[in-house]
């Protein structure tokens, strides 16, 4: 009687959980209530650990087949669901390190139009919540959150972000947001709440004048794109987003932007002056102490940027047709060129209002800044020579020489070549991305 009475408990958690499915299914069909955030569904091995004891034993699971059956066979629709809904959709990651020119490249993204829901560096939250005291991040815990967040973006779930975000949303609305204002999906109309007199947004949207971000509405607007694009400087190593290859709910295409270690440094020093004391001083005076942490950090960049593009370039089959290697100096030289490469790899089409962009911020007659879009791009390809002492490129060269080689870039033996206006140091190299 009792072992009847456990099995009652056993189908009746069962019939609740395949209600609570239902209400999933149904909720992300109707893409979302403005209420509430879309959430990951419950994954079948999250039954696993549903054993009800009954006198000291294990009451047997065959007498409880047909529940777990059931309810089996509604997941098994759900994820046919999802795939049925994300079919023909394109995700597409721009990894890149900082002052790659990433911000100019996301743009040929962002700036798509009314089918493309693009986030700009949504990995900052992440980053800084797991910064250790030291200045550093555990490795590991950061690439399993890293990918895991990018997930969730690209299927327009919100929820797992909100949880790095400080201060934490509220209600799902939040002030906080890294960088909104560089997201044009975020700043549509649509994404658009009322501004509220006297609540300071940090990265307000220049477009239009709008309240806090309501993260429900952005999750809402991105699944009503066709397509969805992230920029991130944050990601380590590719291998670490394998998984987002083979989760079917997914296209992800990868691009990954590289550029000469040495223009990178140079960059760095003006825009990040702060933290490259160290290297300005070396550029003023004595020898740069080889086995320096600023040095050793150097060389694990670079190290992680070769290693990942040559998985990239040796195309894995979980990688086959997904990886694409771009640098941007050749992107500075030919923007259209490049731009149309780019967007036949991702097999999205390269619309006229992505073209007038390009056209317009690829001739500007100055810059506007070290963080600015707009720049005469082909002037400013090796700009950087001018200005990096030739004992500093020396220790670029030793450190990152293998990076330098694989990607094309060629070394100087002396200051006159460094700074020889008629030698460029760019190689002709073609990278096969099919």
């Amino acid at each position: 009687m009792r072992i009847k009475y456990t099995i009652s408990i056993v189908f009746f958690v069962a019939l609740v959980i395949i209600e609570k499915e239902n209400n999933i299914i149904s909720r992300v069909s109707d893409k979302l209530t403005l209420k509430q955030t879309p959430r990951t569904p419950l994954q079948p091995s999250g039954f696993s650990h549903i054993l009800l004891k009954h006198n000291g034993s294990f009451t047997s699971l065959g007498k409880i087949d047909s529940a777990f059956t059931l309810m089996k066979r509604r997941l098994e629709n759900y994820s046919e669901h999802q795939e049925v809904m994300t079919r023909g959709r394109k995700h597409i990651l721009l990894l890149a390190t900082t002052r790659t020119g990433s911000s100019f490249v996301g743009e040929f993204f962002n700036q798509q139009g009314d089918n493309m829901f693009y986030s700009f560096e949504p990995l900052w939250h992440v980053e800084k919540m797991l910064t250790l005291d030291t200045g550093g991040t555990n490795a590991t815990a950061a690439a399993k959150a890293y990918r895991d967040v990018l997930r969730q973006l690209f299927l327009c779930d919100f929820s797992l972000l909100e949880s790095f975000i400080d201060p934490p949303p509220v209600d799902h609305i939040t002030t906080a947001l890294f960088r909104r204002e560089s997201s044009s999906s975020l700043c549509e109309e649509s994404v658009c709440s009322p501004f509220i007199k006297g609540v300071f947004e940090r990265y307000h949207c220049r477009t239009r004048r709008c309240g806090p971000l309501n993260l429900t509405m952005a999750s809402q607007s991105c699944l009503q794109k066709e397509h969805r694009a992230i920029k991130s400087v944050r990601v380590r190593q590719l291998e670490t987003l394998r998984p987002l290859t083979e989760d079917p709910r997914l296209d992800v295409k990868f691009i990954q932007l590289v550029r000469d270690p040495r223009a990178v440094l140079a960059s760095r020093m003006v825009a990040f002056a702060a933290k490259y004391k160290n290297w300005k001083q070396w550029a003023v005076g004595g020898d740069v102490p080889i086995e320096d942490d600023e040095v050793r950090k150097l060389k694990g960049n670079c190290d992680n940027i070769r290693m990942s593009a040559e998985i990239g370039l040796r195309r894995p089959s979980w990688l086959r047709g997904r990886y694409m290697l771009v640098r941007y100096e050749d992107i500075a030289r030919f923007p259209m060129r490049k731009a149309t490469e780019m967007y036949r790899f991702t097999g999205i089409p390269f619309t006229p209002q992505v073209k007038s962009w390009i056209l317009k911020n690829t001739q500007a007659a100055k810059t506007s800044g070290v963080y600015s879009t707009q720049k005469n791009s082909s002037e400013q390809v090796e700009k950087w020579r001018f200005s990096l002492p030739f004992k500093i490129a020396q220790v670029v060269q030793k450190v990152c020489g293998p990076t330098m080689k694989l990607f094309g870039y060629k070394f100087v033996s002396s200051e006159e070549m460094l700074t020889d206006k008629s030698a460029s140091l760019i190689e002709d190299k073609m990278f096969n991305f099919s």
